[in-house]
């Protein structure tokens, strides 16, 4: 009697060492709170090929596995505004966040800008208040670091109390750098921040609270280091921000394809339509597209 096709051991199938191998990584401390798209291109680049992502997700589907697998927590008429980054330094967005401190209706406020092509964290602060001479001061210090050069850079955000003072509008006009707002109550005009902001709070150790202002600092400073140099993001052909914004990401992707031409080498049966090929390089990423499409990336 013929074996039912469902029972038959394809040839491409992974061996049950290899698939245990594979749930190892995705359980490790390292990659538990990870997507496997994120462990797959963490481990590719490291030289170490296991399966592809699709894989990897029917792995964990035959464990119960595909949920969710961190916390989950339980804006007269204005010109919209059209940008886009074509290269890193052309376009940031920056906002500001509230951080629930020690006690009832006590808050520190993270402000931060990211640099929409790259996703980089240009720069950052948390303080006990929301102030326009603080923005002053962050704006100023990340334009310094990055050699933002006049005429250069266009700076994005809502139109909160501090984005749109007299204080931070001089500033901008004395580093000659080009200011843009969203319209009221738009809130998918400035989706890199908001997108940005959702991932800082869905971390698995996001705490509830922050019993001092140093604290909430110090959490910061770790999550804005693993953001910008291991984080694999989405939008960005899992890349880490900081590759991308230092022009290495042609480099990142020539290493991934050699990793994957050797792993098709030793296994062409493993990739039945066609060779594999690390993701592409990162596109041009808009604020409101003139065709109407929010964006063409991911902003995650």
């Amino acid at each position: 009697m013929p074996i039912p096709h469902k029972q038959r051991r394809q040839p491409a199938a992974l061996s049950a060492a290899e698939r245990a191998r594979v749930l190892e990584f995705l359980h490790s401390e390292r990659f538990v709170d990870a997507s496997p798209d994120q462990v797959w291109a963490a481990l590719l680049d490291e030289g170490i090929y296991l399966a592809s992502p699709r894989t990897m997700y029917r792995i964990l589907a035959e464990h119960g596995e595909t949920g969710e697998r961190r916390r989950q927590a339980t804006h007269p008429a204005h010109v919209k505004p059209e940008l886009v980054a074509d290269r890193p330094n052309a376009v940031w967005s920056w906002d500001i966040t509230k951080l629930r401190g020690p006690k009832k209706w006590t808050y520190y406020y993270l402000y931060v800008v990211i640099d929409v092509c790259s996703r980089y964290i240009v720069g950052w602060m948390v303080a006990d208040a929301e102030s326009a001479a603080l923005a002053d001061d962050l704006l100023r210090s990340s334009c310094e670091k990055q050699a933002v050069n006049p005429e250069q850079l266009t700076i994005h955000a809502d139109r909160g109390t501090s984005m749109t003072s007299k204080t931070v509008a001089l500033l901008l006009a004395d580093l000659g750098v080009t200011r843009s707002h969203s319209r009221p109550r738009v809130s998918n005009d400035n989706p890199y921040s908001e997108a940005h902001f959702k991932t800082l709070k869905y971390r698995p150790d996001f705490p509830a609270s922050f019993e001092t202002l140093q604290a909430a600092r110090a959490w910061c400073r770790e999550f804005f280091e693993h953001y910008n140099n291991h984080h694999r993001h989405s939008g960005i052909g899992l890349l880490t921000p900081s590759v991308v914004h230092h022009g290495q990401a042609d480099t990142v992707r020539q290493a991934r394809a050699g990793v994957l031409d050797a792993a098709y080498a030793a296994h062409p049966e493993r990739f039945v339509r066609r060779p594999p090929t690390p993701p592409e390089l990162p596109k041009p990423a808009w604020i409101n597209r003139p065709d109407d499409q929010d964006t063409d990336q991911q902003t995650s």
